[in-house]
């Protein structure tokens, strides 16, 4: 379904939208487990465009905890929607790569 936006709801497809959410906002090493569950994701783009660009503080969101997010803001200061950043880098990444040009044909000169 879409909202108002166009855009698609993304959290009906999240793995962990059956988890309880006192398991996906732990601290330490306990987020390595949550990021598993973010790992086969199908809306993991979508989830860490939300984070970064709600500056969410708490959590794991997309696979990245939150001292990962916050690193990646300080580091891109320039991004203004990191939702339409990651849909570009998205297809980009999933557009047939374009074939090495080969060299032009042409008669070919014996020498001897």
């Amino acid at each position: 379904m879409d909202d108002e936006a166009g855009t698609r709801n993304w959290r009906r497809d999240a793995r962990c939208r059956h988890e309880d959410p006192d398991t996906l906002f732990v601290q330490g090493a306990q987020q390595r487990d949550v990021r598993e569950v973010c790992r086969a994701c199908p809306v993991r783009t979508e989830c860490l465009a939300h984070a970064l660009d709600n500056r969410i503080k708490f959590g794991v969101w997309g696979g990245m905890t939150e001292r990962e997010r916050r690193a990646l803001l300080k580091r891109r200061p320039d991004v203004v929607s990191w939702s339409a950043l990651l849909e570009a880098a998205r297809r980009a990444a999933l557009r047939p790569a374009e074939p090495e040009p080969r060299p032009a044909e042409g008669p070919t000169r014996r020498v001897g």
